[in-house]
């Protein structure tokens, strides 16, 4: 199962690299065909790998992903923001072995494309103040001043998402929210058993302009690197979130 899973992700991440080398009109007849860029098909396969812990398929992804036009920094952006969601361990393992390939890539001559980081931050005021403006920029809900549910039960954990991830790191805008939400829901997705919070995520996909047509292509990414028990979880969750809201 692991060896057949592996060639599926091989082959998904060769078809991504298709046109790096000079072939502009076969890249871009894949991206219309699949809905989803070369850069976000590398974003998704980069992120469910990490979550997963796959080193090897990840320092292949990893490459694709800079062939894909992918810069250093948001490669860098994308394993960080995998933190909020698998962890650390994970998350540094990643960078680690980004790190492995571009000293690879460095020793054969290959110069990639650093890219700019983050923007200062006007911070006149509060981060809490800000992540709860940008989670209500993210799900197009205003956002209620009383806590409910599990923010009501241990408000702690409303604090530290309101003033870390949707402030720390949400707000920097090395990364888009919507290329954010790939990695959100890829992590989700490869960790499994988080189905509520994939739901809530998958609609805000919907919200920042993700298309259904590249959702179903998210769950085929997730399907060759993570594996079949996780891709059917996430296409069950996200044919109720098309269902709400009407979408096919």
């Amino acid at each position: 199962m692991m060896e057949k899973r592996q060639r599926g992700l091989i082959t998904l991440l060769l078809i991504v690299s298709i046109g790096m080398a000079g072939n502009l009109q076969a890249q871009q007849n894949m991206t219309h065909e699949s809905g989803l860029s070369p850069k976000e098909q590398s974003i998704i396969a980069i992120s469910a790998l990490t979550a997963k812990g796959d080193l090897e398929p990840l320092k292949i992804a990893l490459t694709s992903g800079l062939e894909a036009g992918l810069t250093v920094h948001e490669v860098k952006e994308v394993l960080v923001h995998s933190y909020a969601y698998c962890g650390f361990p994970r998350s540094i393992r990643g960078l680690q072995t980004f790190m492995e390939v571009i000293d690879e890539r460095k020793a054969k001559g290959i110069a990639d494309k650093t890219g700019r980081g983050a923007s200062p931050i006007d911070q006149k005021s509060s981060k809490y103040a800000r992540g709860k403006k940008i989670l209500g920029e993210l799900t197009q809900m205003p956002q209620p001043d009383t806590l409910t549910g599990y923010s009501a039960f241990a408000p702690t954990i409303d604090t530290f998402l309101k003033e870390h991830l949707f402030a720390d790191i949400f707000e920097r805008d090395v990364l888009t929210y919507a290329e954010r939400e790939w990695v959100t829901i890829s992590v989700i997705a490869s960790i499994e058993h988080a189905e509520p919070m994939l739901r809530s995520h998958l609609a805000i996909c919907l919200q920042v302009g993700l298309t259904p047509e590249k959702l179903q292509q998210f769950v085929t990414i997730i399907k060759s690197t993570v594996g079949d028990k996780a891709a059917k979880a996430a296409q069950s969750v996200l044919n109720e979130v098309l269902a709400t809201n009407k979408l096919k």
